[in-house]
Order: structure tokens, then C-alpha cells, then sequence
């Protein structure tokens, strides 16, 4: 049997195997580092570097985030709905990885071109980027809470997959700004490029597997409409995805915040936003075994409540620092918040998907991971207009060869401590309310669910 014949027909009917969870948790190593990469540095890219309107980069941000939004529930619906012969999630994993490397390296790579042109270049690579983002991400995601069933293995089997993800943020956040000191932006976006294309295809070939034993109904037997209408009218998922978008909001704000925090607030060379952004996630990465115990030992929405609120009040600590070694310490406690919510955010989703097959009899994963992309994208939107409004009506001006307005100190530590912490705020009360409380939801009974459906 051939190697791609092998790939295509694997199938998982228990417990994954180690080797199996190892090269799965691989993909979010790639994944992190070009949407961290790109969450920090482009506007700082476009803004300071191209000289390009603040204004513009928000408008051309909020198209990159209308389409990712609108791309999520078509392509989660049409793969929950669609099965091949190499299954539902795989053949859009295995279609996105190229076309994903280059339109991210092509991101950092524009030609010379006026004002124009560099927007219109930044709205069509980005939309191929987004593309094949979603394509790649949403299945390989929808594939976390099939492979792994219960708490205790989502717990467990979500550990290595969050470290590599942390890897590749500090990676794409923490070290980007050495390589492009140094080497420039291109040949920065060609080495991450190349080490992204090199994980995808380790982790596509060893770890992305569809399971053996689906025993629920195809999502075909719904209607589209009614996959929308039930997966919207969940009050656990309402109230998930509002949490979530308030709380990515004030991780997409702070992020994008600290080259500006760096240069203009601190007046420190750019290379030291790799020490604030590597003490976040350095910071993460240990705390993850003590939310997956906390997790285990109470539910996993105990968990996320302490987490947010770990997060909230290490964020303000930003707001009085006067020097990079105070700022790193807020930095470490603030990546203990983090690791939780990098640990417990897809976890208590697969909850939410759990309690829905229970009612309609199918799993129905890309629908929930679609829909809920879809309204996180929020957060990109949210980030570009408080980085525009706020450094606007700071008198911000890229071009000034001399210091900035005395201004944009305060609005740059409000944006980065002040802001995150309201939407935080928001977070911990949408999470408050979330319904499912326990442990576990057990797996649906297909047959029993059926006539509630029909």
C-alpha cells in the first residue's frame, strides 16, 4: 500500500496513541506562530515600518476580518456535512498547507508600491492567507474533540498540543523581532515559512486521523438552517463564544499593543519586545499541567473562571511599569492566565459540542468551531479600531523624526492594561453563566436523540 493510500484509509477507533497525540499537538506549533506573528506585527509592519496610514491598516484589518469571519460556519458546515474516502476534516487540512506558507511569508514580502497598493496587496494576500487559515485550522481543530473523548484525555492530550503552540508563539512573537533586526522582514518571513511548512506536514501525516466508530447521524440530515438555528440558540455556546471573543479581544489588544509599548512607552529597542512577549509564554507553558489538574479536580469551568481572572488583574500591572524588568514580571503573570486559556478554552467547547450531539444525535464539530471562529474574528475588528482610535486621538504620527506626543505614552498603557481588562471583565461574567458545570458529558445515544430531532 502506497504512503498516501496509508494516510488516506488510517482510521482511530479508541485512545489515541502517544505518537498519534504528539504529531496532532505538532500542528498548533505552526498554527501559533504565523497567527501570533501576524496578530503582533502587522499593523507595527504596515503602520511604522510601511508608513502607511494607521486609518487604512484598521480598515484593511477589519476586511481581513469580516472574511475570516464569513469563511468559518461555511467551511465548518460544509465539512461536518461532506464525508470522502480520507474522511471530513483531512482532505481541507491537506489542501490549505501549501497555499497557507506562502500567502504568509507573501504577507511580509510586498513589492514597492505607493500607499495603494500597499493596502491592496495587504486585502488580496490576506484573503488567501484566510482561506487556506480557516481550511487548515477549523478541521484540524473540529478534530480535537473527536479523537479525544472525555475530560481526562482532552486534559491530558491537550497538554502537548499547547506546548507546541506556546513554542511557536514565542517563536513567532518573541523572536520575530531578532530576526527581523537583523535579517529583515523577507528572509524572516521565508525562515518561519519554511519551519511552518515542515511541522504541517509532519503533524498531517502522523496525527491527523478521523475516527473509526462515528455512531452518530450524518450532519447531512440537517438542514442548514436548523444547523445554524441550533447551534445559536445553545445558551451554553452563547455564552462560550461571548466569553471568548471578550477575553481573545484583550489577548489580540495587548499583544498587538507591545511593539508600541516597547518603542514609545519604554523607549527601548524593538528587540526587547521579545523578552515581555517570551516571559508570557514561557510563563504558560508550566502553568499548563496545574489548570489541567485544576480542571480534573473541579470542572473545566472552575477552571476557566480562575484563569480569566488570573489574566484581568495581571494585564493592569502593564499600566505602572516604567521599566523593562517591572514589565517582564507582569509579563510572567500574565502568561500564567494564558496557559489556562490556552488549555481550557477548547476544552469546555468540546463540552458544548458533547451536550448538543446528546440532543441531536450528530457531531457536529465544524459547526461549532466555524460559528464560534466566525464571532471571535470579532476580536481582530476590536483590536484594529482601539489601536486606530486610540493612537489617533493621541496625535500619534509614524512619520515624526523626533518623540512622539506626550499623549501617546498614556493611550499606549491604556490600550495594553486598561482596555484588556474591561473586556476581561466581560469574559469572567459570560463564563459565570455558562450551564454545563460538571465533569464530563457522556457520549449521545444516537437512537434516543433522534425523535427529539425529528
Amino acid at each position: 500500500m502506497s504512503l498516501v493510500a496509508r494516510i488516506r484509509d488510517r482510521r482511530i477507533a479508541g485512545a489515541p496513541a502517544r505518537a498519534q497525540t504528539v504529531a496532532f499537538g505538532a500542528s498548533s506549533f505552526p498554527i501559533q506562530l504565523m497567527s501570533q506573528t501576524f496578530a503582533a506585527f502587522v499593523v507595527y509592519f504596515y503602520v511604522s515600518h510601511l508608513a502607511v496610514p494607521a486609518g487604512w491598516v484598521a480598515a484593511a484589518m477589519i476586511v481581513h476580518a469580516v472574511l475570516n469571519a464569513a469563511l468559518n460556519p461555511l467551511v465548518g458546515a460544509i465539512s461536518d456535512r461532506h464525508r470522502t474516502a480520507w474522511g471530513r476534516r483531512v482532505p481541507w487540512i491537506g489542501i490549505g498547507i501549501i497555499p497557507l506558507v506562502v500567502a504568509f511569508s507573501l504577507i511580509w514580502m510586498p513589492p514597492a508600491l505607493p500607499t495603494a497598493g500597499l493596502i491592496a496587496w495587504f486585502v488580496v494576500v490576506v484573503a488567501v492567507y484566510d482561506l487556506a487559515f480557516v481550511a487548515v485550522v477549523l478541521n484540524a481543530s473540529a478534530l480535537f474533540p473527536e479523537i479525544f473523548r472525555t475530560t481526562s484525555e482532552r486534559t491530558r492530550g491537550n497538554v502537548p498540543r499547547q506546548i507546541f503552540g506556546i513554542v511557536g508563539m514565542i517563536i513567532g512573537t518573541a523572536l520575530a523581532p531578532l530576526l527581523y533586526d537583523n535579517l529583515g522582514w523577507p528572509a524572516m518571513a521565508l525562515l518561519l515559512g519554511l519551519v511552518c511548512l515542515g511541522m504541517l506536514v509532519w503533524s498531517f501525516a502522523g496525527g491527523m486521523i478521523e475516527r473509526a466508530d462515528e455512531t452518530t447521524r450524518d450532519a447531512a440530515t440537517m438542514s442548514w438552517r436548523d444547523q445554524l438555528r441550533y447551534t445559536l440558540a445553545n445558551r451554553a455556546f452563547v455564552t462560550y463564544v461571548l466569553g471568548s471573543l471578550f477575553v481573545q479581544t484583550s489577548i489580540a489588544i495587548i499583544i498587538a499593543t507591545v511593539p508600541f509599548y516597547i518603542h514609545y512607552s519604554l523607549h527601548l529597542p524593538d528587540s526587547d519586545g521579545s523578552i515581555l512577549l517570551g516571559a508570557i509564554f514561557l510563563a504558560a507553558i508550566p502553568s499548563l499541567i496545574g489548570w489541567s489538574a485544576l480542571a480534573r479536580r473541579t470542572s473545566p469551568r472552575t477552571a476557566l473562571l480562575w484563569t480569566v481572572a488570573v489574566f484581568g488583574v495581571a494585564a493592569l500591572g502593564y499600566a505602572f511599569t516604567s521599566g523593562i524588568a517591572a514589565a517582564a514580571v507582569v509579563s510572567l503573570a500574565l502568561g500564567v492566565g494564558v496557559g489556562g486559556l490556552l488549555q481550557l478554552l477548547e476544552v469546555v467547547l468540546s463540552q458544548v459540542i458533547d451536550a448538543d450531539a446528546q440532543r441531536t444525535g450528530l457531531r457536529r464539530e465544524g459547526i461549532y468551531f466555524g460559528v464560534n471562529g466566525f464571532i471571535v474574528r470579532g476580536s481582530v475588528v476590536f483590536q484594529a479600531i482601539v489601536t486606530a482610535v486610540v493612537l489617533g486621538a493621541t496625535g500619534f504620527d509614524a512619520t515624526l523624526k523626533g518623540p512622539q506626543p506626550d499623549a501617546v505614552d498614556s493611550g499606549i498603557r491604556l490600550m495594553i492594561a486598561v482596555i484588556p481588562l474591561g473586556f476581561t471583565v466581560l469574559a469572567w461574567l459570560c463564563f459565570r453563566a455558562f450551564p454545563i458545570r460538571g465533569q464530563v458529558v457522556v457520549e449521545p445515544d444516537a437512537e434516543a436523540v433522534e425523535d427529539r430531532v425529528d
